[in-house]
């Protein structure tokens, strides 16, 4: 399974966009799963549910700086750059509010998240925004040879 895939089932298992980014990366990086968890949740919904960058690209950006560690700071800042670059043009934009307001839905940032049920999944662009950011980290990793084209299974 992608990690791409397997980022957008976690979400769908109930995990928060963030999470499922970072949890389909965490055996590459070497993270503890719960560790993972950890540090990845507040990034949700935009960070904190404030709809501010999207939390599948927060998610990636914090699996690019454990999955890529040598990197220099601003080495760091332009491989996040590249990755909300290409989020947004292949979406419009990294920002949640503005991808939320795009499919029509409100910008609650309440710190209550809605339930999770079937219509919720159903009206919401996370889960194939957050397959689109892990894609992306995945196809960077891949390129720069962290990881190998056949560790991307299909």
């Amino acid at each position: 399974m992608k990690r791409a895939e397997r980022a957008k089932a976690l979400f769908l298992e109930g995990y928060n966009c963030a999470q499922a980014v970072v949890l389909a990366f965490a055996e590459d990086a070497g993270l503890d799963e719960s560790v993972a968890k950890a540090f990845s949740r507040p990034l949700g919904g935009g960070m904190g549910r404030l709809r501010q960058t999207c939390g599948a690209v927060s998610g990636a950006a914090v699996a690019s700086g454990v999955l890529f560690p040598e990197l220099t700071k601003p080495e760091a800042y332009a491989l996040v750059q590249e990755i909300a670059r290409r989020f947004a043009e292949k979406n419009g934009s990294f920002n949640c509010g503005e991808l939320l307001r795009g499919a029509g839905l409100k910008t609650d940032t309440a710190p209550n998240p809605e339930r999770r049920t079937e219509e919720y999944y159903k009206k919401r662009p996370c889960p194939e925004l957050i397959y689109d950011a892990a894609e992306i980290l995945e196809d960077i990793c891949i390129a720069r040879g962290r990881l190998k084209a056949a560790e991307k299974s299909e």
